[in-house]
């Protein structure tokens, strides 16, 4: 396997012609690469008007490598050939060396480029590429790659030192300037148009360097905008780049930071990692993502109800968006603007995320990779466990994961209540094992302000009023939205009708007045979690819960007659009521959870008031929560109802 190594570009802040004076001092040996024994001069060839110099030279390196592996293959010292090729004309050296030693079993090839800075002609540009294939060697092929491309790494870091150390040198020795190179008047006269010719070209370069400058790659660059990369990390992303540059049909090719990201998504393999871009970039333009600052207009339902907005930084300078998740009107929400619009909302949230972030890396003058999310729990109940609320959630995470790879910092949870066990658990698996790891969770408000608490992450004065601090949070508090505002092709509203069903979740019943029906649960799973979601779409239904620990026959599954109305059943001594009775009004919801502590059997029954004049129509779901994920968190977990949607629904 060819291994490659790819170098950032270095900038020395000097001009050429001292680089090269610099340079030329590493010869024959250097103090600071032990490495090099001795370099002999093999041929040394200059032009007539002295613009050009190509030197050849026979290098002698150490063989860094085990006792034992020197021993195996028989040699201390390595053969290189280096061939120079300097041009003062054009002010750019080239350098190419290539192995003598074992040429037949293995071949490394390596190409240096000091050259004028684009931009600034008093400024010197270094990079370097090397590749490293192993065909045949006594078997250790693989343990000499590794060794190989690691010590290659080492050596080229010393390379700027040595430079700069011999630039030193120079200035203490009074040599802080080298003439350019001139042509004479004949030779000058003769290469006007030439000259012309290359202006020209060097103009078009500039502009070209001027659309692309993000494409340039450099040290200064790494420090501030990508942060302390390995050599080897610099070499993926400057390969990766190139792959993208290769494959992709736009010249728009993402900045550094963006390909960096995706990089670190897939552990540093740019094959998958040009898959999960190149997936990415073309969601971008089938969805308009890069123009949704200026296009999205957020809908005035979210405006007035959407319990989120960004709010000033976390104590690592990450720009901070807070979500009260407890006060969301989850199922308003979905039936106001539907699913679509909330993830539209959520991609104008990361897009301003990414803005943030380069705003904050420009005014701390240092990377800031990531933002924080604090979500606000108080409030949270069963009925955000709404399945068609989930299945948007979990369509919003997966949407965000694929495409907006490692912007998420960590994610700081206060006050969670009794309920969100569950939530996380369903949540939870859809999230990116690494992203998993970036949830810190605060359970009470009394933490929050403790040496262990909120104030690790936030400074005090940025902890908004809501959670005991003292800044003023400019977030909407949520709360129910209004029914007007419902949209009548919603998630849910169809004629009347409940209509999610798209996956079928929810059945619907016809009740006459005084009629019920019941719905048989055989349970044999303790401590394993009931949870319902229906609504009233006609007239009053009443709804009550019971446990019996008698047999009911396998074929009754539901029924619109009583089975506890049979003689065989009699109420406090072989079943029993578990939950109260409870009214749903017409277009009122209700969402609850039963921990079912024993096996037995369970009867959740609906009944159309007998004092109704109309028929009820009846909508419901059902979902059991394996006691297997919950084991421990659910132990004084209580029946979830809640006020707000039945008074809203």
């Amino acid at each position: 396997m060819v291994q490659k190594y790819e170098s950032p570009v270095r900038i020395y802040k000097y001009p050429f012609e001292l680089v090269m004076k610099a340079y030329e001092r590493r010869f024959p040996t250097c103090p600071q690469m032990p490495i090099v024994l001795d370099c002999e001069i093999m041929t040394d060839v200059e032009s007539e008007n002295g613009a050009k110099r190509e030197t050849k030279r026979r290098c002698s390196l150490a063989v860094e490598a085990p006792y034992l592996f020197k021993k195996i293959i028989g040699i201390d010292v390595a053969i290189f050939i280096q061939t120079n090729k300097l041009d003062l004309k054009s002010r750019t050296l080239t350098i190419e060396a290539t192995n003598e030693t074992f040429s037949s079993r293995i071949e490394i090839f390596e190409r240096c480029r000091y050259y004028v800075h684009p931009d600034n002609p008093d400024w010197t540009c270094f990079d370097q590429q090397a590749t490293l294939d192993i065909k045949n060697f006594f078997g250790f092929e693989h343990s000499m790659e590794k060794m190989g491309m690691k010590q290659y790494t080492q050596t080229t870091l010393k390379g700027k030192e040595i430079i700069e150390f011999f630039i030193n040198d120079l200035k203490n020795e009074g040599i802080v300037h080298v003439d350019r190179w001139q042509e004479n008047e004949n030779e000058s006269e003769n290469d006007n148009e030439s000259i012309l010719n290359k202006t020209n070209t060097d103009l078009q370069q500039q502009q070209s360097g001027e659309e692309k400058h993000n494409l340039i790659l450099d040290a200064d660059y790494i420090a501030k905008y990508l942060g302390h990369l390995t050599p080897l990390q610099e070499s993926k992303l400057l390969q990766f780049h190139k792959k993208i540059e290769e494959v992709t049909q736009t010249d728009k090719i993402p900045n550094y930071p963006t390909l960096l990201r995706f990089l670190r998504a897939r552990d540093f393999s740019i094959e998958k990692a040009a898959t999960m871009l190149q997936d990415s970039l073309t969601w971008r333009s089938e969805h308009n993502i890069d123009n949704i600052l200026h296009d999205y207009r957020i809908p005035a339902v979210i405006n007035k109800h959407f319990p989120g907005a960004w709010h000033r930084s976390d104590k690592d300078g990450q720009p901070l968006y807070i979500l009260r998740l407890g006060n969301m009107d989850v199922k308003g929400l979905l039936k106001s603007v539907g699913e679509d619009e909330l993830l539209k909302l959520t991609l104008h949230i990361c897009e301003e995320g990414l803005k943030l972030m380069e705003n904050a890396t420009n005014t701390h003058e240092r990377p800031i990779w990531n933002w924080t999310l604090l979500v606000d729990l108080d409030g949270l109940s069963m009925r955000h466990l709404w399945r068609p609320g989930v299945k948007a959630l979990l369509r919003i995470i997966e949407t965000v994961e694929k495409n907006y790879p490692e912007t998420l910092g960590r994610v700081l949870i206060v006050r969670a209540p009794r309920v969100f066990p569950i939530l996380w658990t369903i949540v939870s698996t859809f999230i990116d094992e690494h992203t998993r790891t970036k949830f810190l969770f605060f359970g009470t408000p009394d933490c929050l302000h403790t040496e262990d608490g909120l104030e690790q992450y936030m400074a005090a004065e940025n902890i908004p009023n809501f959670l005991g601090g003292s800044c003023k949070a400019l977030i909407h508090e949520g709360g129910l939205i209004p029914k007007h505002l419902y949209k009548s092709d919603s998630i849910e509203e169809h004629n009347g009708t409940k209509n999610v069903d798209d996956h079928n979740l929810y059945k619907s019943i016809d009740l006459k007045p005084g009629q019920l029906y019941e719905l048989i649960i055989k349970n044999n799973d303790p401590k394993s979690v009931l949870t319902w979601d229906f609504d009233a779409v006609k007239s009053d239904i009443m709804f009550t819960i019971y446990r019996t620990d008698k047999d009911i026959s396998d074929n009754i599954n539901d029924s619109f007659s009583s089975v506890l109305s049979s003689s065989e059943f009699t109420e406090k001594i072989n079943y029993a009521k578990v939950e109260q009775t409870i009214t749903c009004h017409p277009k009122e919801s209700v969402q609850g959870s039963h921990e079912m502590c024993t096996a037995g059997t369970y009867i959740l029954q609906w009944m159309c008031s007998p004092s109704s004049d109309t028929p009820a129509q009846l909508m419901y779901f059902y979902e059991i929560l394996s006691s297997a994920n919950y084991k421990g968190s659910m132990t004084s977990l209580q029946s979830g109802y809640s006020s707000q949607s039945m008074q809203s629904r």
